[in-house]
């Protein structure tokens, strides 16, 4: 089993900052690419952020310049840090990591559970 639990979620005025935290765990021999998700209401999810394991990073145009995306391969780890955020920026933020579970066997990819970002003043 992969575990992914992502922390970091909340209420922020615009113009704040907010950092977000996914940590995967259980049944893992390798991790390739880490990335961030979003849904907002009534819409479809959308590529966020994407880091590789040789850390080559992409971001989706609406946060280019504002997001910065990173991971700690020793706790296989995987950060978003978000500045500069705006009301449209308001979604639940799912994390998703390609997981080798053990040599030889299939890449698979594994989602968290989801984290709430709301952007009001």
């Amino acid at each position: 089993q992969v575990r992914l639990v992502e922390s970091g979620g909340g209420l922020v005025q615009p113009g704040g900052s907010l950092r977000l935290s996914c940590a995967a765990s259980g049944s893992i021999f390798s991790i390739n690419d880490m990335g961030w998700y979003r849904q907002a209401p009534g819409k479809e999810r959308e590529l966020v952020a994407i880091i590789t394991s040789g850390t080559r990073t992409n971001y989706a145009d609406s946060v280019k310049g504002r997001f910065t995306i990173s991971r700690d391969a020793a706790t296989n780890t995987v950060y978003l840090q978000m500045n500069s955020l705006k009301l449209e920026d308001t979604a639940v933020y799912y994390c998703n990591v390609k997981v080798l579970r053990y040599y030889g066997g299939n890449w698979n990819y594994y989602w968290g559970q989801g984290t709430q970002v709301t952007v009001s003043s």
